[in-house]
């Protein structure tokens, strides 16, 4: 990630072209889960979804 190479999270943000406020949303809903864990709780939020 470019804040552990030095870059600021604002710095970080703008190069990837995401608000800080997404940065930390995201870092509060996903921060301890691996990549496989996310894909996994998207679908079956998006499937949740479907069922309401």
């Amino acid at each position: 990630m470019l804040a552990s190479q030095g870059q600021s999270i604002a710095g970080a943000g703008r190069t990837i072209c995401v608000t800080e406020v997404t940065y930390y949303r995201g870092r509060s809903e996903y921060g301890g889960l691996k990549g496989n864990q996310v894909k996994r709780f998207k679908e079956l939020d998006s499937k949740n979804k479907g069922l309401r």
